[in-house]
Order: structure tokens, then C-alpha cells, then sequence
């Protein structure tokens, strides 16, 4: 195999670990996003289900 040969199997592979790593960024961002966006979710859902304790805490404490 010549040197012309090796450089040229060395430029393929780099290539295709360059795209590897892009796209493995790009599905980490995704993953990212997603996150984000079911603790924001999860938040949200927190906040409503403390809605009705509080009222049934404010409730109790008038009651007696």
C-alpha cells in the first residue's frame, strides 16, 4: 500500500468520525431539549397538584 493509498484511508476516516461526532452532538442536543422540556412539563404538574393541598391546608386551618 502506497503512502498516497494510507493518506487516502486516513482522510476517509477521519471524515467519517467528523460526521460521527456531528451527529452524535446534534442527538445529544436533541436529548437536551427533550429533557428540558419534560422537567419544565413535570414542573407544571407539580405546581397544579399543590394547587389543592394548599386550598385544603388553608381550608383545615380556618376550620378550627
Amino acid at each position: 500500500m502506497s503512502i498516497d493509498e494510507r493518506l487516502e484511508r486516513l482522510t476517509e476516516r477521519h471524515e467519517a468520525l467528523t460526521q460521527t461526532v456531528e451527529l452524535m452532538a446534534a442527538e445529544n442536543q436533541q436529548r437536551d431539549r427533550r429533557l428540558t422540556e419534560i422537567m419544565e412539563g413535570l414542573a407544571r404538574l407539580l405546581h397544579i397538584a399543590e394547587i389543592p393541598e394548599h386550598r385544603i391546608t388553608d381550608l383545615e386551618g380556618g376550620a378550627q
